[in-house]
């Protein structure tokens, strides 16, 4: 692997650390000017402004005085199934909710159809054009989900397909299994009976093969109730996953307290947060990685990411890529959508996007920021600066990705 030199940065934005930030320091970001980063092996050696370092066998990239700023990370999608929804527009413009989709036989039961029939080859497959849009869009770390299998071969065939991908793909994956996504068509009248299977079979199994960080959730009405989500994620958590969870998309039936009070590094959604979730979470050290694109596109209310911030809950954002309630994985809508509907800074938005999304797969160490010792992951973006990247929509501002230490040009340049 050959060294990198990065040089003539007009702007360079980072947050900084190992850690999520809340509350001021979710924006309070570094900014470097006539900056340099220099990448060995693969990682970030050293970030400055003005001469860079003397590296005469390290290859050059002049950025132009353009804005460079760390890899995005998007901290949720549910990267992996079978088939599409679109055949469900036609539902959602007749204003038919999502749960009564799902009631009806549809939502993520029409994709578990589709995922049960597809190879683990052929959605390795799918997903990989997916993660190559993601790369070309500056995403460089993103977390994948199972929970469209619902029985125990079918989820762990997709957690494999997963584990292909993170050995064969430039993107870093973490894996979350998330069996508890819905209840399958066989169980419907046997509830007890599925969150046994959950607990007693499907959790052991993924443990076993080591396929998931994570263990997550989906408690919601109609799905599972918040005694149903705590029984599961505590026995995740005795088999060495960590708690995430699908909390408040819907309603607020106790997901977000519930996040607190198992130590989940994660609560996603909380669109109807309540203020006592958002207590919860801070008591306990959730990061709320929130998915405005999500909202944007049920016609749903946007989370209250401003009450969060001011009450010191670091604050993600992430995609939510998914079949049915999200087909877009692209994060720089979420950073639109993350200042115009969120009213978070443009600061704050790349401290979501960046190291508290990192923070919320347990990666901060890692990846997230420009320093030494992270990986070498950034992006060259067609933008002066922050609130031009927050400014512009619908364009792919990227001009080159940087994963590890090798680059990734963007062919279709935004002006």
């Amino acid at each position: 692997m050959s060294d990198l030199l990065v040089v003539n940065i007009g702007t360079l934005a980072t947050p900084i650390g190992n850690c999520a930030r809340g509350g001021a320091d979710q924006g309070a970001v570094r900014v470097l000017h006539d900056a340099w980063v220099l990448i060995e092996n693969g990682v970030i050696t050293g970030v400055g402004e003005g001469a860079p370092p003397a590296h005469a066998a390290a290859r050059r990239i002049d950025a132009g005085g353009r804005l460079v700023t760390p890899g995005l990370v998007d901290a949720h999608t549910h990267l992996i199934f079978g088939g599409w929804r679109n055949h469900e527009m036609a539902l959602k413009l007749q204003g038919v909710p999502y749960l009564d989709i799902l009631a009806q036989g549809g939502g993520i039961l029409s994709t578990v159809e589709a995922t049960r029939a597809a190879t683990e080859e052929e959605l390795a497959a799918k997903a990989r054009l997916a993660l190559d849009e993601m790369l070309a869009l500056g995403t460089t770390t993103c977390e994948a989900k199972s929970g469209y299998g619902l029985d125990t071969q079918q989820e762990l065939k997709q957690l494999r397909a997963i584990r292909a991908l993170r050995e064969s793909h430039p993107m870093d994956i973490a894996a979350t299994f998330m069996g508890a996504h819905a209840l399958p068509r066989e169980y419907k009248e046997n509830r007890e009976g599925y969150i046994d299977l959950l607990c007693q079979e499907m959790i052991p199994a993924v443990a076993a093969e080591k396929l998931a960080a994570f263990c997550d959730v989906f408690c919601e009405t109609g799905v599972f109730t918040a005694a149903e989500s705590r029984r599961i994620l505590e026995t995740g958590k005795r088999y060495g996953l960590i708690p995430k969870i699908h909390a408040d998309e819907i309603d607020p039936i106790g997901g977000s307290q519930l996040a607190g009070e198992v130590g989940a590094i994660s609560a996603e959604h909380l669109i109807v947060c309540p203020h006592g979730g958002i207590a919860g979470m801070a008591k306990g050290g959730t990061v709320a990685c929130l998915l405005p694109a999500t909202s944007l596109y049920l016609g749903a209310t946007f989370a209250p990411a401003r009450d969060m911030v001011s009450a010191g809950v670091p604050v993600a954002m992430a995609s939510d890529f998914n079949p049915g309630s999200c087909p877009c994985l692209n994060m720089q809508l979420v950073m639109n959508l993350g200042c115009l509907r969120y009213r978070l800074t443009p600061e704050e938005v790349l401290t979501a996007v960046t190291l508290n999304g990192a923070a919320a797969i347990a990666m901060a160490d890692r990846v997230g920021s420009l320093e030494a010792g992270k990986q070498g992951d950034l992006v060259i973006w067609e933008a002066e600066d922050l609130s031009y990247l927050c400014y512009r929509m619908g364009s792919n501002l990227v001009r080159t990705v940087v994963k590890n230490g090798q680059t990734y040009s963007n062919t279709t340049r935004a002006h």
